[in-house]
């Protein structure tokens, strides 16, 4: 079971997790053991609330297919355990970052000091500059 938050949870049976072979460098240990792991998950035929099934079907991810299912390869660490746990914090935080609500922006303006250190910077960039053409006599 995966929670995401107080009252919200994903059961075990709705994510799929197989264990495979890791790819790369590692010798032995990498070709003789399947310590990396494939994790989907099924947005659409999830208990998710609806909330979170918008929010991830909307999302541009090349982690999600056509067909509104996450797929996640953790092969980072040598154990199966450890890349367990790592792609399902993967998958929570890929959830929680879909449902966080961006701040709207105010306009500012810049403000008279910063907006004079600009001109004294560009004027004082344009000296040197001045500095390194040819001398006349």
């Amino acid at each position: 079971m995966l929670r995401l938050s107080n009252n919200v949870e994903i059961a075990a049976w709705e994510i799929e997790l197989s264990a495979i072979r890791a790819q790369g460098a590692g010798g032995q240990n990498v070709n003789k053991v399947s310590s990396a792991i494939h994790l989907k998950f099924d947005i659409k035929n999830s208990a998710l609330p609806e909330f979170y099934k918008r929010r991830l079907l909307a999302l541009n991810d090349s982690r999600i297919t056509k067909d509104g299912v996450i797929v996640l390869k953790a092969q980072s660490h040598r154990t199966q355990e450890m890349n367990k746990e790592e792609a399902l914090q993967r998958l929570k935080t890929l959830i929680l970052d879909a449902t966080k609500t961006q701040k709207a922006r105010r306009e500012t303006k810049p403000t008279k000091s910063s907006q004079r250190k600009r001109v004294e910077s560009k004027v004082k960039r344009g000296q040197t500059k001045n500095l390194r053409g040819k001398i006349k006599f």
